[in-house]
């Protein structure tokens, strides 16, 4: 089962490249703002669709929930305009690299601190070398998207 989570994991990255970079060229022509709003709009119509048919929670409980749970929507939504905004300026793998390196800086801070009931990792050293090869291979991938888009325009 492990195997096949692990499989799934890395259908969403392919799926998540690929959208980054069909949204920033949809962006140019429609706009970034409204892209974004279709990506919400499609999930949304899509995920009613799943709900209704397949569903097995309860979608009220949302109204139980603390508020600070509630923030995850205004989080993804963040996330999504700012990948929109981002990949059309600096390509998809300078994007992406930057989305993981931000993922991996947070989740280094929420472990070491169990915030959000997560387990309690302390920072060690090898976590934070880590994090530096991380952000030293984004300033890498950005330079080399930059020389990349001079050479072209040469």
């Amino acid at each position: 089962m492990e195997i096949l989570m692990i499989l799934f994991t890395l259908l969403g990255g392919i799926t998540l490249s690929a959208q980054s970079s069909v949204q920033g060229t949809l962006s140019r022509k429609a706009g970034t703002i409204e892209t974004t709003f279709l990506t919400m709009l499609t999930g949304l119509v899509f995920l009613t669709i799943i709900i209704i048919f397949f569903g097995q929670g309860d979608v009220l409980g949302i109204l139980s929930a603390p508020v600070w749970q509630l923030s995850a929507a205004f989080l993804g939504t963040g996330f999504l305009l700012l990948s929109v905004i981002a990949v059309p300026r600096i390509g998809v793998i300078a994007a992406n690299v930057a989305i993981i390196s931000g993922q991996l800086g947070i989740s280094v801070i929420i472990d070491h601190f169990g915030w959000f009931d997560s387990l309690v990792i302390p920072l060690d050293w090898k976590r934070l070398v880590a994090l530096l090869f991380m952000m030293i291979a984004v300033y890498f991938i950005y330079k080399g998207n930059k020389r990349s888009d001079l050479e072209a325009h040469t």
